[in-house]
């Protein structure tokens, strides 16, 4: 299934693209897990592909978070707020989506890196969504155990702190599939590479963490790999993570 910007990558898990970032959407029957939740002004979109692939929004049982960045954060309080939907994610995460403190690319970060072909086109456009929205999340949790969890998917969590330090990917084991948010991407409109790579340095809270953290998907069982910027991956974890170490080894440019 492809519907406006909605992929059926496996039996009832859909990615679905927003402004520059993506979230999941996890079926079983009626219900459903959504992984990340967009940029703020994202929230009628996603919405819409909940309605797309049949879910109701009181229906989502669980919204994971990859991490607390406001282009994956957007409609997770909202959903919240509104239909009473737990907001779950790293426990380290938690005074991040808390809004306790930002750690996020800052504006002098990006003038400073503004002469690089795409960064200020891709500034304007996430101001445009949100970017800069202050968009806590006033109750988020932390996992209620270790191991699969007890939601749609029934996704295991895999820590990937880096990007930031809570920064957690999502197995489901029973699709192959791995939801890499931040930790793997396979595009963004500030990177001139291709294929699986890390996010550009500006965007890291500790970009030789982020790199280490690699370590964690590559022994995973997936082949198919949802990103939270770019398209699908369709190869084994162990060579996406292989593809971006090399793009990572040349690149030894600052930030």
């Amino acid at each position: 299934m492809s519907n406006d910007g909605i992929v059926e990558v496996g039996p009832d898990v859909y990615l679905v693209a927003g402004t520059s970032t993506n979230w999941v959407i996890v079926k079983d029957g009626d219900s459903a897990t959504l992984v990340d939740a967009g940029y703020p002004k994202d929230r009628e979109r996603l919405l819409a592909s909940l309605a797309a692939v049949g879910v109701s929004p009181a229906a989502v049982e669980a919204v994971l978070i990859t991490h607390a960045h406001n282009d994956h954060l957007g409609a997770a309080e909202y959903l919240r707020r509104t239909h009473g939907t737990p907001v779950l994610m790293h426990r380290e995460e938690l005074p991040h989506a808390r809004r306790e403190f930002l750690h996020q690319v800052s504006v002098g970060q990006v003038l400073a890196n503004g002469w690089r072909p795409g960064v200020l086109p891709w500034a304007v456009h996430a101001l445009r969504a949100g970017g800069k929205t202050h968009v806590p999340v006033v109750d988020p949790q932390p996992f209620p155990r270790e191991g699969r969890l007890d939601v749609p998917g029934r996704p295991l969590p895999v820590p990937t702190p880096g990007h930031t330090d809570g920064h957690c990917a999502y197995q489901l084991p029973d699709t192959g599939t791995l939801i890499t948010g931040d930790a793997l991407v396979s595009g963004h409109p500030t990177s001139r590479q291709q294929g699986p790579q890390l996010l550009p340095r500006m965007f890291h809270r500790d970009r030789s963490r982020a790199l280490d953290s690699l370590s964690a998907l590559e022994e995973l069982d997936a082949d198919v790999l949802l990103p939270g910027h770019g398209p699908i991956v369709r190869t084994t974890a162990r060579a996406a993570v292989e593809h971006a170490r090399e793009l990572a080894a040349r690149d030894g440019r600052p930030s």
